[in-house]
């Protein structure tokens, strides 16, 4: 074993001159030990109801609500670009807003009925859903609240799981819940393979951490209003913990789950690497809005090049992730394509 106090390593200057692999482009290809391609990219994009609607969202930079429509559009750029996948989330009126959240299951919804026209007209691309509550209740938590407004968890997947099937049926190659209730994967999982499902995938936000980076995405999805100040500590993970998450991702795996995800992305790199040395499932992160809003803005004043955008990425990827879900991702493709 060579330390740093090794003989070696005292003796090696000049023998070992690392800058000698790095002096050309294509030395530096040959070494490089971690590759970001667009296949690693997921983009995330939000849907709403209408026709020849882009409508834009002020808190996230270049980011739009699309509808229908006009996101078959962007479809045809998402699959030029090489990403291989969108992870949809909607824009629901808030007249369609209830307590039981009953437009989550809704055969004929926004999202069912988004995932069956994207599967028709790109039957290559993969639609991921959110399957979370908080875009269809009337309070803007993501679960069916008791008279002390304490979350029911067991309720509230029992309609998960009608939500995720309604997905599945319409079309969906992956659901997604990000919900954070117990056992809320196995039961997703049972619910999917009685009904004959059993090659959808499950994307787990397996450790979902309760982010103060998340109030863009609320704006765009028009929950932050209704959540006012009310907070999701309860079920989403204490910013302070690390081992928890690998026992919640542990948990998910024993229940179903083919895939994990970390959320947020840059502050949990540590997670995003302690997950992927514990767990054998393919390991998703989410560069979530408030991430995304900082580079664009800082981006947008100069004060980072658009190239940043990369390197981020790659650091994701240092850290284990197989693939990354990034509002970003249209840019991110166009850079790679232009090295």
């Amino acid at each position: 074993m060579v330390t740093q106090d090794s003989p070696f390593l005292a003796n090696s200057f000049p023998r070992i001159r690392k800058r000698r692999t790095r002096r050309t482009p294509y030395l530096r290809a040959l070494v490089q030990e971690n590759q970001l391609t667009a296949s690693d990219l997921i983009l995330p994009v939000f849907v709403q109801e209408g026709s020849g609607l882009k409508t834009a969202i002020p808190t996230m930079p270049n980011t739009y609500r699309f509808s229908i429509d006009t996101l078959l559009q962007e479809c045809e750029l998402i699959v030029a670009a090489g990403i291989p996948a969108i992870a949809l989330f909607p824009y629901i009126d808030v007249k369609l807003r209830t307590e039981m959240a009953e437009e989550a299951y809704n055969p004929d919804g926004l999202i069912q009925r988004t995932v069956s026209a994207v599967k028709a007209a790109f039957p290559q691309l993969g639609v991921i859903t959110d399957v979370a509550l908080d875009p269809y209740t009337s309070h803007g938590q993501d679960g069916i609240l008791g008279k002390d407004g304490h979350l029911i968890n067991d309720q509230t997947i029992e309609i998960l799981a009608r939500q995720a099937l309604s997905h599945a049926e319409a079309g969906a190659d992956i659901v997604a819940p990000s919900d954070m209730m117990d056992g809320r994967i196995g039961y997703i999982r049972d619910r999917l393979e009685k009904n004959g499902n059993d090659m959808v995938a499950i994307l787990s936000y397996a450790a979902k951490y309760a982010s103060h980076y998340y109030g863009p995405f609320r704006d765009a999805v028009g929950s932050a209003s209704l959540l006012g100040k009310a907070d999701k500590k309860t079920y989403q993970m204490d910013p302070a913990n690390g081992d928890e998450a690998i026992l919640e991702c542990m948990m998910d795996v024993a229940e179903g789950a083919d895939m994990l995800m970390i959320k947020p992305g840059l502050p949990y790199l540590d997670i995003v690497y302690r997950v992927r040395q514990a767990c054998q499932l393919p390991v998703f992160v989410y560069q979530v809005s408030g991430e995304y809003a900082m580079m664009q803005n800082a981006i947008s004043q100069g004060i980072l090049p658009e190239s940043a955008l990369i390197e981020t990425m790659l650091s994701f990827k240092r850290a284990g992730a197989s693939a990354i879900l990034t509002y970003s991702a249209l840019n991110i493709a166009q850079q790679l394509q232009d090295l």
